[in-house]
């Protein structure tokens, strides 16, 4: 791999034989959250309680960011930050005003009104640099998505769920990585790498990458390749994501049985996110 290093901040691990380009990134320095580059993921369950849906589960410190775990009355609430939208999972405006948020609908929505990405991309690398949840109960999440996934059945033109990193079972030390096409209906398809293993590093952190080409995804972890999907490739733009979640909360508005009061203050830690570009 291809050592880059970026002033005052962790370097980036880059696929041998070609040359880079950085074309987006964030650093998370500052105090709070870069709203040009991001903005909070905005699902039925998380309208519920609006005001804990993303700001006070978030924290900007020490140049990373932090997705915290937040308990408040026995419920348990979590972040998800994007640089992009999927269309059809947002409901419009006009579904609250005839049925409140209190009465989702479960895994159906109206496709909501189309929105300027704040950043999406194409093929390259993707790198997050980033510590997963210390508890179980919840997982962590680097990934991408199309914005109109699942709105015909090829995933070239149709796009790709790309799960980068997920971190399901940090008490089991594994992640894994996962596409996921054909949108979230009857029509759903997917290809993984089943559960790998994550080591123990000195500071809990470790490096996760992609290399998105128009036949696969190649898959790394700190600088070594560890697995190739290419069952479906998109060949869209899509945006990015990164995200936690409460196991659970789908079906149970947020009361999670796995998670213990004692775990509020966890969190999933992102020291960084690059794109870069392949270059002549």
């Amino acid at each position: 791999m291809i050592q880059y290093d970026h002033e005052g901040h962790a370097p980036s691990f880059l696929p041998d034989g070609k040359k880079w380009k950085l074309v987006w990134n964030d650093e998370f320095d500052g105090n709070k959250l870069d709203e040009t580059k991001w903005s909070f993921r905005r699902h039925l369950l998380q309208l519920k309680h609006h005001a804990l849906a993303g700001e006070e589960a978030l924290e900007i410190k020490d140049s990373c960011a932090h997705l915290k775990l937040v308990e408040k009355d026995g419920e348990f609430y979590t972040c998800q930050l994007q640089t992009g939208e999927n269309y059809m999972d947002r409901p419009g405006t006009e579904f609250y005003e005839v049925n409140g948020a209190e009465n989702p609908p479960q895994f159906h929505w109206p496709i909501a009104k189309f929105s300027e990405p704040k950043f999406k991309h194409r093929y390259g690398y993707y790198e997050c640099r980033c510590k997963p949840q210390k508890n179980p109960g919840w997982w962590c999440a680097f990934w991408m998505q199309s914005p109109i996934i699942g709105c015909c059945p090829d995933p070239a033109v149709a796009g790709v769920e790309v799960d980068i990193m997920e971190c399901f079972y940090p008490d089991k030390k594994t992640w894994s990585a996962n596409n996921h096409w054909g949108g979230y209906g009857p029509d759903h398809q997917h290809e993984g790498t089943g559960e790998l293993p994550l080591p123990d590093s000195e500071d809990g952190f470790h490096t996760f990458g992609l290399l998105w080409t128009p036949e696969k995804y190649v898959y790394y972890m700190d600088g070594k390749e560890v697995a190739q999907l290419s069952k479906a490739v998109s060949q869209i733009e899509e945006f990015l994501l990164i995200s936690t979640e409460a196991m659970g909360y789908r079906a149970s508005f947020h009361h999670a049985p796995q998670l213990k009061k004692e775990y509020a203050g966890d969190a999933f830690i992102v020291d960084h996110i690059r794109v870069f570009d392949e270059v002549e």
